[in-house]
């Protein structure tokens, strides 16, 4: 588990703070105690994450583009971390296809442009850049991905992930070298589901907002598979991968790595919506979408077994109990409890958790 002594007053960068996996990432940071500043745009609307668990109050805020280098290395300078998270991205693949430009733009250079103003931050000891599970050339075959396999990608989001990762391991080589270096690692996570995602053309959040409202869930492809895992646990990854690389004998964890569920995880769509409907109830249902749709992979699967043994880390949350908390987290906040309370308790709950094999 997470160190919070490591974390308690660490000056922390973080890129995409206002996003969904961002938002929790900040909260969990400054419940360990961290010093965090955020770089991102601002929340799209007010019933996201970022703005509903109030995250101005809680740490520093800059609200700029990551496509503007020099915002950014002022704002990375001025905070002088210690470790830097770079989360901030274009993370949907069928907005990628309606503006490919923005993406390649988002993804890839603002990875470049993240790096970039991290070699002029000598207080930087980690860096954790943030890709996906998308990265990997997926030919269509059961594949498991392990973090030697090439990345590549048919839409424009994954290869932007792609290429993301080529840009970090390009910047790791060539300008982060030496015993006072700061590490590199890239991380590589699973579909990630929790509380409080309102990201448009994702399965869980649409599904919530169709049942909250009495309709028929419309779902475009029932039998593709995915690595399913709540937020938290990816997270948890993130934080763990941190810490190897800031202490000592840092630069061997400096590598791209895999943050996956169990293979039991791994179920069609039909099935998550099939469980997500009968813990909703009310008559909750989806319906098979009309229409031609853009290419998207029919199976995803990565095999973490690497930080398993090298950091440590394992899933904590079964499948079913990933999906409860997703469904607790949002029937709370439609009763009107407070956002951030259900996160903060979520978070303990989960670092309470023993490992699960």
């Amino acid at each position: 588990m997470t160190s919070p002594s490591f974390w308690q007053n660490r000056r922390v960068f973080l890129t995409g703070h206002t996003g969904f996996k961002g938002a929790w990432l900040a909260l969990w940071l400054t419940e360990l105690g961290a010093k965090v500043t955020g770089f991102a745009l601002p929340p799209e609307h007010a019933s996201c994450l970022a703005a509903r668990v109030g995250l101005d109050s809680r740490c520093s805020s800059v609200l700029a583009d990551i496509r503007d280098l020099p915002t950014l290395r002022a704002a990375m300078t001025a905070a002088a971390p210690e470790v830097v998270f770079h989360l901030a991205a274009q993370s949907l693949v069928r907005r990628s296809y309606r503006d490919p430009v923005g993406t390649f733009a988002t993804n890839v250079m603002g990875t470049v442009h993240c790096l970039e103003a991290l070699r002029g931050v000598p207080s930087a000891r980690a860096a954790v850049i943030v890709t996906s599970d998308k990265c990997y050339e997926n030919n269509g075959l059961k594949h498991v991905f392990r973090e030697g396999d090439p990345v590549g990608g048919h839409d424009p989001y994954s290869s932007s992930k792609g290429c993301s990762e080529l840009a970090a391991a390009a910047y790791r080589s060539s300008f982060f070298i030496g015993d006072s270096a700061c590490r590199i690692a890239t991380a590589r996570a699973g579909n990630v589901i929790g509380g409080g995602d309102m990201s448009e053309d994702r399965l869980v959040p649409d599904a919530i907002m169709a049942f909250s409202a009495g309709r028929s869930l419309e779902i475009r492809a029932p039998s593709a598979t995915r690595p399913w895992q709540h937020v938290l646990e990816s997270l948890h990854g993130y934080l763990l991968l941190a810490e190897h690389l800031a202490g000592a004998g840092g630069e061997k964890h400096a590598e791209a790595w895999n943050f996956g569920p169990p293979e039991a995880a791994c179920q069609p769509v039909s099935a998550i919506v099939d469980r997500l409907a009968a813990r909703w109830g009310e008559g909750a249902t989806w319906h098979l979408s009309d229409g031609d749709h853009p290419h998207e992979a029919a199976t995803l699967a990565i095999d973490a077994t690497k930080a398993r043994h090298r950091l440590g880390w394992l899933p904590r949350l079964p499948l079913d109990a990933a999906l409860d908390w997703t469904v607790d987290w949002h029937r709370a906040v439609l009763q009107g409890q407070d956002a951030a309370a259900v996160c903060t308790r979520q978070i303990a709950h989960y670092r309470a958790l023993p490992g699960l094999a």
